[in-house]
């Protein structure tokens, strides 16, 4: 049996992952030439195994030639997208990585909690009374912006817009909320110039938030510049808005497919860790990223010269059958589970722990709130081959008398 394989289209999304053709990847072709709309084509890695060689080999399959997305951006655009940490490669990528991830402790998690509950309750205190709603604008939307925008000191009349651009860069491929490509590069220097403003107001000025912390503070010899806090602000907001949308979102919608599993979790909260991991696995906020070969090399027995395009395929290594027993099983009990939905290796997602807690805060919240949820449509899958999510997830709400 032979497929028509084309995981580039977006359209192949839009009914969720494309297992089938995964599978066959997997199985007949892990390592596959797939030809490209704009001419030379890249290789697609459908394996746990070689994914994971390629997020540990940085001096081989680089982020920042050519940046992570499978198209080539045009040379301003990379420039300013070579700025973020997941488009850096060492020694550039270390002291600013260790610079931000040493703000983002436990402790400094066990002292967001109370404020990420509190913004959680209020969203579901706004919900109570609306009855059949859009689960991802109405209450899945809200809580990452919020709570990077709390974590930022950012006024909160700003939060509507952060989401905007948000949206705008990460789904352009989506009619309902992309734009054109004017728009979607007029997003990255608004969002750029913005976060560029906010390190210059708090430069020297003895704050506690996490943007004062970054860039008055030197960690191993450097103080992140207002320049560099620029391209790490398009990419801790944008990061950290929607794949946490879609991993909520996703998630309950499987609770709700299979509502003895709500109440499981509704009776045993201290099961939602691992019950969320599953869920990493399964929703799989974000498809792929993208490295570029720095020499020629092989992958699996295939040779790849230097200067091809590897694209990690994160939603079809979580599926993987010589990894994973029964993957295509939503198994919240799931022990051994080394999913990649966070990346791997130095480029392993920063606000992974951050994520995992919001999810978690979340639905203790919902549970408490809501006896049940149902759907009273089908969902909307987001047009694209990166982000994996819901754009509309019609529910009725069922508050606790």
């Amino acid at each position: 049996m032979s497929l028509d394989i084309d995981v580039y289209n977006p359209e192949a999304y839009t009914t969720g992952i494309p297992h089938e053709q995964f599978a066959w990847l997997r199985k007949n072709a892990p390592v596959y030439w797939h030809e490209h709309p704009a001419g030379h084509g890249y290789w697609v890695l459908s394996r746990h195994a070689d994914v994971m060689q390629v997020s540990r080999d940085f001096k081989t399959f680089s982020a920042q030639r050519g940046f992570v997305m499978v198209d080539d951006l045009p040379p301003d655009t990379l420039a300013m997208a070579q700025g973020q940490l997941l488009g850096m490669d060492p020694p550039n990528h270390g002291p600013i990585r260790r610079a931000v991830i040493t703000r983002f402790t436990s402790r400094m998690l066990a002292e967001l909690e109370p404020r990420v509950r509190a913004i959680t309750r209020d969203i579901m205190q706004a919900a109570l009374n609306d009855g059949e709603v859009n689960f991802v604008d109405s209450l899945a939307g809200d809580l990452p912006t919020a709570v990077i925008g709390s974590l930022l000191d950012i006024p909160s009349d700003m939060w509507p817009q952060i989401r905007k651009w948000s949206d705008l860069m990460t789904s352009s491929g989506d009619p309902d909320l992309g734009g054109t490509e004017e728009e979607l590069q007029q997003a990255s220097i608004d969002m750029g110039s913005y976060g560029y403003q906010l390190a210059v107001e708090r430069k020297d000025r003895g704050g506690d938030d996490l943007i004062s912390l970054l860039i008055n503070t030197e960690v191993d010899g450097h103080l992140v510049s207002e320049m560099e806090f620029a391209s790490l602000f398009i990419q801790i907001t944008v990061a950290g808005n929607e794949t946490t949308r879609g991993l909520i979102s996703s998630g309950m919608y499987e609770l709700i497919k299979q509502p003895d599993l709500y109440h499981q979790l509704e009776r045993s909260p201290e099961q939602l860790p691992v019950a969320i991991e599953e869920m990493l696995r399964w929703t799989c906020p974000l498809h792929y990223f993208r490295r570029t070969a720095t020499a020629d090399t092989q992958i699996n027995g295939q040779a790849i010269a230097e200067g091809d395009r590897v694209v990690m395929m994160y939603s079809s290594a979580n599926f993987d059958e010589s990894v994973f027993e029964r993957p295509m099983e939503f198994d919240i009990t799931r022990l051994s589970n080394p999913h990649m939905a966070f990346g791997h290796g130095i480029h392993l997602c920063l606000g992974a722990n951050l994520a995992r807690m919001e999810t978690r805060v979340f639905y203790e919240e919902i549970f408490r709130h809501f006896e049940r949820i149902e759907m009273t449509g089908e969902p909307t899958y987001i047009r694209s081959n990166i982000i994996h999510g819901f754009k509309d997830m019609p529910v009725r709400l069922i508050a606790r008398r």
